[in-house]
């Protein structure tokens, strides 16, 4: 005879979890993000690479990562300016899409986690 068991499920609290969970893993993302993209901003002085903040609302779910410098975006949108070797424009740009990859398994392993994994 087999052993009798029961299985609870709280979909709204797995749900909850797993929010909880990739939101975080997005914070992790954005932290990755910062980093490299730190690498590449334009540096005379160290401002603009210092200035780069990762901010996130949880309310909305949103991860921001940005640079706070008023002449951040002409040194990330013009093509046409010099920078020291190693650095350049459209380097906030550049890593979203060279480190997608990156980002979206940072974000796949936080959100295992409430599963177990």
């Amino acid at each position: 005879m087999a052993d009798d068991f029961r299985i609870e499920w709280d979909g709204e609290k797995v749900l909850a979890a797993l929010h909880d969970a990739s939101f975080d893993g997005a914070q992790v993302a954005g932290e990755h993000l910062l980093q490299v993209s730190s690498g590449l901003a334009p540096h005379e002085e160290g401002d603009l690479e210092r200035s780069g903040e990762v901010t996130a609302d949880p309310a909305s779910g949103v991860v921001a990562v940005s640079y706070d410098r008023r002449y951040a975006v002409r040194q990330h949108e013009d093509l046409t300016l010099r920078h020291d070797e190693g650095r350049q424009a459209k380097y906030l740009e550049e890593p979203m899409s060279t480190e997608q990859d990156v980002m979206l398994a940072l974000i796949a392993r936080a959100s295992r986690r409430p599963l177990g994994g």
